[in-house]
């Protein structure tokens, strides 16, 4: 019977059942570490990371740290307006940031010298940046006392720093590169600024929210402001002054000091686009969708174009295709020197109003004194757009809830009018035409590749049953006729990066195979010829063992679903038998059942875990069977949820019955897992199925009335389908649980959705009904986990779990 449990009370026995049991806090626990050889792969160096020029004459290779110690998560965080910040260096909390520590400088040739960057003794950075000319690198310097801006210069192999440490990253990107590359826009904190607000006195009143007759329905944000106090740290670590920084010569500030969530210069270099935050703030929705001025600055700091005063947007309706009235994702045209473009919709926001435009987009050209233009009015929402030349662009618009897009073909010189390139289903991959290459122009802005012949270049991931092979292709944009120019060789996995002669025959490439690391090449389209320009190392060779392979079976209802099977290394199965098996998955919604059962081999690529990845339990003995198939697809007319119990145990179904009759797995030792929607179909499962021994449950949500305006992809609100919320909530089902389930959640978790109550709430009800349930809770841990401590306790947690309750559990 299906029930709500919204609000009442637990039954008397329940709750001496619950005092009465074995369920006592463990305080006395501390870090526990994986069993070998987790550990010294979690401790290996993490491979560098590769960024290559604009010119693609140099490879910049960055050292990254590995998993922070808990005790850099404990540095203090503040919670502002759905960010997390360090006030200590006014920028991104350390559980958001992942630091650099070291510079290589190579020449994009086979066996191009190398020059190490020299930098501060326990140097860590982020935010590096080429300028558009390639001859400097910015970045962000972590110091004692903030954040500051340092510059390398490529040809001498030198860095220096550029400001002190006043460079303000609470709200993300701090800098911009002039077009020029002589100098930066910079973020600062206000010259002179004092300390923070003393915001632990007693408060001098309550604090009161308000909705007086205005619909105003909110998701589940995170981290939102929630009193005065708030409010006066908000406003202390997000103001900052424009200021230009020159590479050579004194900084100078532009305008006044202002919140700005957002800032970019002009293609030109002559003007800045900014977004400035403004009072009255809110409690109910973040930073970004608060009252809000969008104008355009000279560089002295003088307004010469006001294009919106944004009011609060806490009122945009529930459903996905929903978006703000007013203009939206401002920006400069890439390809122009100064002109404006963005989008208005034209049905108030509303994807339930009648409109044949939904959305237009509009263009507004320096002085910025005439009516906006209409680039081109869409019948869906506004995607994205990539800028060609002075005849071309192309403009993406998508319906959620068709899982539907169109690409149209613009002329900017010509506005008004666009012609249908193609319409698809986007989640169809074996049909995937790609997107166009896109590299930085001389103002450091991306723009569309075209090859000699007129065609621009486009480039996809390739899907296919056998397995993804990237390629690059030539499309003719009047016919919609695509050439393949290159695919990536049967067996390998290798991409395109960038394109060096004006042919688009000599190609930067990263290539991998299922037992070679990526690492990038040069690769010739006329010679076939392909020479390595990094040689990275297998980050984790004691796996090279393990094998894999795409197993493809079908649903009772006739569906296509697949999963990768994962074996350990040195197993045989006439000689050892059936293993057991974990089953590790994330559900997706469908509107098509042929694209839901599209299968993908992934037989070409290299794949090592890290993190908290459950193909550690490989080490342990297990099987695993990664990622299979759980579409939950709409048929009929119906919404894909409405349905979504029972397609989750058909797909449950099919995955046991194909490992078992492969005679891999013991179906009497399967075990079924997930993070975050995963860990809620794992809960699913083990309520309404007998399928699985023991489950694994991570940062997930239970109680959907918990998250009453959507979420996933289900866009009706609870008093919208109340049936459906009800059904899919495994904490109404906690009395059905009658398998060993272990949750762990962040104790900082900044999901949508996601909040620690959900795996509180569901633990206690578990308990209550005399439930097997571990409730582990990570210190200072967000929806991902981050420190090493955390992230060896959880892989503990886990191999622990599944050795008690599945590999060495008694028959049934």
């Amino acid at each position: 019977m299906r029930h709500r449990l919204l609000g009442r009370a637990l039954p008397a026995f329940v709750l001496i059942a619950a005092l009465a049991g074995p369920a006592l806090a463990q305080d006395g626990l501390t870090y526990q570490q994986p069993p070998a050889p987790i550990a010294d792969i979690l401790d290996a160096k993490p491979t560098p990371t590769p960024s290559l020029s604009p010119d693609h004459a140099t490879l910049a290779l960055f050292d990254r740290s590995n998993l922070p110690p808990i005790a850099e998560l404990a540095e203090p965080m503040l919670r502002l307006g759905g960010y997390r910040i360090n006030p200590r260096n006014n920028g991104q909390s350390n559980s958001r940031v992942t630091w650099l520590t070291g510079l290589d400088l190579q020449q994009a040739i086979p066996g191009g010298a190398t020059a190490r960057i020299v930098l501060p003794a326990n140097a860590r950075f982020l935010s590096p940046s080429w300028s558009p000319d390639s001859r400097s690198i910015a970045l962000l310097m972590d110091a004692p006392t903030g954040l500051e801006l340092w510059v390398v210069d490529v040809s001498r192999g030198m860095a220096r720093k550029l400001t002190d440490a006043r460079v303000n990253a609470a709200g993300g990107g701090a800098f911009d590169w002039l077009p020029d590359s002589s100098g930066l826009i910079v973020r600062m904190t206000p010259e002179g600024r004092g300390p923070a607000p003393d915001v632990s006195r007693a408060p001098s009143g309550p604090t009161i929210e308000e909705s007086m007759g205005r619909a105003a329905p909110a998701r589940t944000y995170q981290d939102l402001l929630s009193s005065p106090g708030d409010e006066a740290l908000f406003d202390y670590y997000f103001t900052s002054q424009l200021t230009l920084v020159p590479l050579n010569g004194a900084p100078r500030t532009l305008g006044e000091p202002a919140i700005y969530l957002g800032s970019s210069v002009s293609p030109d270099g002559r003007y800045v686009l900014q977004t400035m935050a403004r009072r009255p703030f809110s409690y109910v929705v973040p930073a970004s969708l608060f009252p809000a001025t969008v104008r355009v600055t000279d560089l002295q700091g003088r307004e010469v174009h006001r294009i919106a005063d944004l009011p609060l947007r806490d009122n945009i309706p529930t459903p996905f295709d929903a978006v703000a009235p007013g203009p939206r994702s401002v920006q400069w045209r890439a390809d122009a020197p100064s002109t404006l473009v963005w989008t208005e919709a034209q049905d108030g926001g509303d994807p339930r109003t009648p409109a044949e435009v939904r959305d237009r987009v509009l263009m507004l050209a320096a002085p910025f004194s005439g009516q906006p233009t209409t680039l081109v009015d869409l019948k869906e929402r506004y995607g994205g757009l990539t800028w060609g030349d002075a005849d071309t662009a192309l403009v993406y618009s998508r319906w959620f809830n068709t899982r539907h897009e169109t690409r149209i073909v613009v002329d900017p010189s010509n506005p008004g009018a666009g012609r249908v390139l193609l319409e698809r289903n986007y989640q169809d991959r074996y049909n995937d035409p790609g997107f166009p290459l896109t590299e930085p122009n001389a103002a450091g802005f991306p723009v569309a590749r075209f090859a000699s012949d007129g065609r621009v270049l486009m480039t996809g991931a390739g899907a296919t049953r056998e397995g993804e092979y990237p390629f690059l292709a030539a499309m003719d944009l009047n016919s919609g006729q695509t050439e393949r120019l290159w695919t990536s060789a049967n067996g390998d996995y290798e991409s395109v990066v960038g394109i060096l002669d004006d042919a688009g025959r000599r190609l930067v490439t990263r290539r991998e195979t299922r037992n070679d690391p990526p690492n990038l090449y040069l690769r010739n389209l006329d010679d076939g010829q392909s020479d390595a320009l990094t040689a990275f190392p297998d980050p984790a060779p004691q796996l090279a063992g393990v094998s894999k392979q795409l197993i493809s079976y079908t649903r009772a209802d006739g569906v296509q679903l697949s999963g990768t099977l994962y074996l350990p290394a040195g197993y045989d199965k006439d000689r050892d038998g059936p293993l057991p098996l974990v089953m590790w998955a994330y559900p997706a919604e469908f509107t098509d059942a042929a694209v839901a059962g599209q299968v993908v081999d992934t037989a070409n690529r290299f794949t090592r875990p890290g993190g908290i990845s459950h193909l550690f339990l490989l080490t342990q003995g297990y099987a695993v069977l990664d990622d299979p198939s759980f579409p939950i697809i709409g048929k009929d007319g119906a919404e894909p949820n409405d349905t979504y119990i029972e397609q989750l145990t058909a797909d449950a179904q099919a995955a046991v019955d194909a490992v078992v009759g492969m005679g891999v797995a013991d179906r009497d030792r399967i075990a079924v897992g997930g993070h975050s929607y995963g860990a809620f179909m794992t809960a699913n499962l083990l309520a309404h199925t007998d399928l699985f021994r023991a489950g694994i449950a991570r940062s997930g949500a239970y109680n959907r009335t918990l998250t009453p305006f959507g979420f996933q992809s289900e866009q009706r609100t609870y008093w919208e389908a109340p049936e459906t919320y009800d059904a899919m909530s495994p904490f109404a089902y906690a009395d059905k649980v009658n398998e060993p389930i272990l949750l762990i959640h962040g104790e900082a978790d900044d999901n949508s959705g996601t909040f620690p109550i959900q795996s509180e709430r569901f633990y206690a009800a578990l308990k209550g009904h005399g439930a097997t349930v571990r409730y582990v809770v990570l210190p200072l841990e967000a929806h991902g986990y981050r420190a090493r401590e955390s992230v060896g306790h959880t892989l503990w947690e886990m191999t622990r779990w599944l050795d008690t309750y599945v590999k060495n559990a008694p028959p049934r």
